[in-house]
């Protein structure tokens, strides 16, 4: 999925700062900060956006989307694989803890 599998994936999720509630998945396709924002947090989340947009940026050449299109629907995806007790933005925009219940996503989601 998304170009990135194996170890590159888990480091793509930031598993520590996932599983500690620090960042969670946006609805957008990149990962935001949810609680406070330090440098060497803000540092590794921008790391991660970078490798994603480039994914996407390549991705959606490939599927003659746009670069806004590829990433909200993959923002779709990764909600999906979010595990419980990992932080995502709700379709409010509001910072939700999944549950063992799939998460709640905009209507617009394939």
């Amino acid at each position: 999925m998304l170009g990135l599998t194996g170890g590159a994936w888990a480091q793509a999720r930031d598993p520590a700062a996932r599983s500690s509630g620090q960042v969670g998945e946006l609805m957008r396709g990149y990962l935001g900060v949810v609680g406070a924002n330090t440098a060497d947090l803000r540092h590794r989340v921008d790391d991660i956006n970078i490798r994603r947009k480039a994914v996407y940026a390549d991705k959606a050449q490939g599927q003659q989307a746009t670069v806004e299109e590829y990433p909200f629907t993959s923002g779709c995806v990764l909600l999906l694989h979010t595990q419980p007790g990992e932080k995502y933005q709700a379709p409010d925009g509001s910072w939700q803890t999944r549950t063992a219940l799939p998460p709640s996503r905009d209507a617009r989601c394939p």
